[in-house]
């Protein structure tokens, strides 16, 4: 009988470590982007500060934060524009450390980014380019007469934003950064842009990083969790958007800084 009892035990233990491990596997797994004690220059200056992230596949995750708090930084060094330099930490991308890549390598990998401001090409129309970098095709309606015009050039601000965004689209990415999407959009182009986004990342099971100032396009989207970003760090982040950003437009950012819990 005490043979057969820690038999037994053992292999109750072996089950539950089965159990574990599968577990385990399944979060490893399911992560898209995991960042950790980042820390980037830009021209001899520190702009962030030891920050940690993560995000799983087909999550949508908000960055929220004042002027020069660091939220555009993240999102180019993420991407991997050379002026940001990673000087401690890491970004992995689906399990790889993508610390050394160029962006035209971390665009094949699936990362993409839409600009915050983006650069007008003369002489190339919208249509040539989507035709040079599209996987997917994609329907705009309202827009349609952009795919004729320059890219970018005497767009009106909601026009670069929808221009910018069916670029991104084309791309077919695992992962979009929408870098102010919402800023200055009024309420029907800003639909267009959730329509669009729900159709052609969502419904592929794209993660999206959503920086926002505003914060217009997240009752739309309803992201699955968000996070305050204050003088480099990430110091609050919660499951609870709508909490989050009411004390923000009550309080100021302060208020997140002095949080006693700023993980829920």
């Amino acid at each position: 009988m005490p043979y057969f009892s820690s038999y037994k035990t053992a292999k109750l233990e072996l089950i539950e470590a089965s159990k574990q491990l599968i577990k385990n596997n399944k979060i490893k797994n399911n992560l898209m982007l995991k960042i950790k004690n980042l820390e980037v220059e830009v021209e001899n200056k520190r702009i962030i500060k030891g920050l940690n992230l993560e995000i799983d596949k087909n999550e949508i995750h908000a960055l929220v934060g004042p002027n020069a708090s660091g939220k555009s930084t993240l999102a180019y060094t993420i991407m991997g524009i050379p002026k940001y330099k990673v000087v401690k930490g890491f970004i992995k991308f689906e399990g790889k450390n993508v610390n050394k890549l160029p962006p035209e390598k971390r665009a094949r990998l699936g990362i993409a980014l839409a600009f915050q401001h983006p650069p007008s090409l003369n002489g190339i129309k919208l249509s040539t380019l989507l035709q040079k970098i599209g996987k997917v095709e994609i329907k705009i309606p309202r827009f349609e007469k952009l795919l004729e015009r320059e890219v970018n050039v005497n767009f009106s601000g909601g026009e670069k934003k929808i221009s910018e965004l069916i670029q991104l689209i084309a791309l077919n990415p695992k992962l979009a950064i929408l870098d102010e999407l919402d800023s200055g959009l009024d309420i029907q182009t800003l639909k267009l842009a959730v329509k669009l986004i729900k159709e052609n990342l969502l419904k592929n099971g794209c993660s999206i990083l959503i920086i926002t100032h505003t914060a217009n396009i997240l009752q739309f989207l309803n992201p699955n969790k968000i996070h305050v970003m204050l003088g480099g760090k990430i110091i609050c982040s919660s499951s609870n958007w709508r909490k989050v950003w009411k004390t923000v437009k009550t309080y100021g950012y302060e208020k997140c800084q002095k949080c006693l819990s700023p993980s829920k």
